[in-house]
């Protein structure tokens, strides 16, 4: 009887070729892990790095602006408002003028001519003591015209004067350090002396609403001490 030849396994039916196989599979997947742990790590990177460079680019870019806005604004005065604040401050510190006497005096056709907003502009932002103006003002008057305490207050406060508001000129009444007698003998004596005016009339002058303003105290004591 003849015998049959056996029959070979088919190749992939063979044992070691599964195992070959299964190292293949499993040495891939550990590739593709690894890529993906290194790509996450770099992403992780990439995301914590970025936050502070934009930071550090927004707070280089601030100060920048700021200065810039600053220049626009300081830019945007008109040289005519400049020209009217300076010679607004020379006007008070030289002249010792009151705020609404400057005003006029900058829109003035006799004066500086300036525009109505360019003195508006300098005299909202000129910074001065207009009391202490007043004041000197005042002492002025007394020293050299030998004015009234009251006749010095209505020039202090006049539309044709000096237009210092009430209280810039009762401030300057109130702290004014002047002699009032010795101005009344002083206006006395020009009475005499140029007018020729007798005692009586120069009294009445002295004490008068539309003259001298002076006090009768003030006024007695002048007219006793004429020569």
């Amino acid at each position: 009887m003849e015998k049959k030849p056996k029959k070979k396994k088919p190749f992939y039916k063979k044992w070691w070729v599964w195992v070959l196989a299964i190292i293949i599979i499993g040495s891939a997947l550990g590739g593709n892990e690894e890529e993906s742990a290194e790509s996450t790590v770099q992403e992780s990177e990439s995301t914590a790095v970025e936050p502070a460079v934009a930071e550090e680019t927004e707070n280089t870019e601030e100060p920048a602006v700021e200065e810039a806005e600053e220049v626009e604004v300081e830019d945007s005065v008109p040289a005519e408002h400049k020209s009217a604040l300076n010679k607004a401050e020379s006007y008070a510190s030289s002249m010792n003028m009151s705020k609404s006497g400057i005003y006029d005096q900058l829109t003035s056709e006799y004066g500086e001519k300036f525009s109505e907003e360019a003195a508006t502009y300098a005299i909202e932002n000129l910074e001065y003591d207009w009391k202490e103006n007043a004041l000197i003002k005042a002492e002025t008057y007394s020293e050299s015209m030998f004015m009234s305490k009251q006749g010095i207050y209505g020039q202090l406060i006049s539309e044709n004067g000096e237009k210092f508001t009430a209280e810039e000129a009762q401030y300057a009444i109130d702290n004014i350090q002047a002699d009032f007698n010795a101005n009344a003998l002083e206006k006395a004596k020009s009475y005499q002396e140029d007018m020729s005016m007798s005692p009586e009339a120069i009294r009445q002058q002295l004490t008068s609403e539309h003259g001298e303003k002076f006090t009768q105290e003030e006024a007695n004591y002048a007219i006793e001490n004429l020569n």
